[in-house]
C-alpha cells in the first residue's frame, strides 16, 4: 500500500495542469504568524476596528490602520520563502504548475521563483499601496519611507485620495478579476493542491470543491483537518516545508 507521499507524488506526475492553493500555513514557516494565532495581529489588535467601512469614515481609524500594517509590513520584509514556497517554484520549472492561487499576501510565491503571472492574490498584496481613487499604484516601501517620516496618514501626490496597502480588508468587495480567474482555473485543473489552509474562507474555501466536481483530483497538505478532508484523494496531516520537498523527490524521480 502506498504511503499518502507516494501517493501524492505519482498525482503529480501524472498531472499537467495543476493549481496549488496556499492559505496562511505555509507563510507561517517563514515566520510570519497566522492572523489568528497566538501572537498573531488579531491577539493585538481588534479586527474590528480595521474593517474596509471604519478605513473610509474616519482619519482615527485611518490612523490605526497604518500602524497595524506596518508592524505587518516590517515582518514582511524580514522572512525569506521556505522548502515549501521553493517546491511550488519547481512545479513551475517542471512545466507542471497552472497557476498558484493564494490567500497571503506576503509575496512569497513571487519571491521564491514562481511567475507574477501565474500567481492569483486572491487578497492582493502588502507589498504595494493604491490610492482608492485615481488608482494610483505605489511601491509600500516608498509609503513607508513617508510614514517614518511622520506622515501618519498618507495621501495620493496625485489627486489627494486616501491611500491604503493592496490587500482586501475586512468588508472591502473581493476582486472579481482574480476571483473569476481562480475559479475557472479551480474548474480546468486535473490536480487541485491545498497547502496550508484551513479551507473556511470563503469564497476562496469553495475552489477545491469546483476542481474536484470538474473531475480533478484532490491533495490537502495541512496540520489540521478542514471541511474538505472526506473529499481529499490524498490527505496529509504534516508540515509542508516537511513533506513537499519529498514529494518533488519522488517526482523528480519518477520522471
Amino acid at each position: 500500500m502506498p504511503t499518502p507521499i507516494e501517493m501524492a507524488s505519482n498525482l503529480i506526475f501524472e498531472s499537467s495542469r495543476i493549481v496549488v492553493f496556499t492559505g496562511a500555513g505555509i507563510s507561517t514557516e517563514s515566520g510570519i504568524p497566522d492572523f489568528r494565532s497566538p501572537g498573531g495581529i488579531w491577539s493585538k489588535y481588534d479586527p474590528s476596528d480595521f474593517t474596509f467601512q471604519r478605513f473610509l469614515s474616519s482619519e482615527t481609524a485611518r490612523e490605526k490602520y497604518w500602524q497595524m500594517s506596518t508592524e505587518f509590513y516590517n515582518t514582511v520584509k524580514s522572512v525569506k520563502p521556505n522548502a515549501a514556497h521553493l517546491a511550488v517554484a519547481e512545479l513551475e520549472k517542471m512545466g507542471k504548475l497552472d497557476c498558484v492561487i493564494t490567500q497571503n499576501i506576503d509575496g512569497l510565491h513571487q519571491m521564491a521563483g514562481c511567475s507574477a503571472k501565474r500567481v492569483i492574490e486572491l487578497h492582493g498584496t502588502a507589498l504595494a499601496v493604491s490610492c482608492l481613487d485615481c488608482h494610483k499604484r505605489y511601491d509600500r516601501d516608498l509609503i513607508q519611507k513617508r510614514i517614518s517620516d511622520g506622515d501618519r496618514v498618507p495621501r495620493c501626490d496625485v489627486c489627494n485620495g486616501l491611500l491604503k496597502p493592496a490587500t482586501i480588508s475586512f468588508g472591502q468587495t473581493m476582486p472579481e478579476k482574480e476571483t473569476a480567474e481562480a475559479m475557472h482555473r479551480s474548474a480546468q485543473c486535473d490536480l487541485f493542491i491545498v497547502i496550508g489552509s484551513s479551507l473556511v474562507v470563503q469564497p476562496a474555501a469553495s475552489m477545491p470543491l469546483i476542481a474536484k466536481e470538474k473531475g480533478a483530483k484532490l491533495v490537502i497538505i495541512n496540520r489540521d483537518d478542514t471541511p474538505y478532508d472526506h473529499l481529499a484523494d490524498v490527505r496529509i496531516h504534516d508540515s509542508a516545508g516537511a513533506v513537499l520537498p519529498e514529494i518533488l523527490q519522488r517526482v523528480r524521480a519518477l520522471s
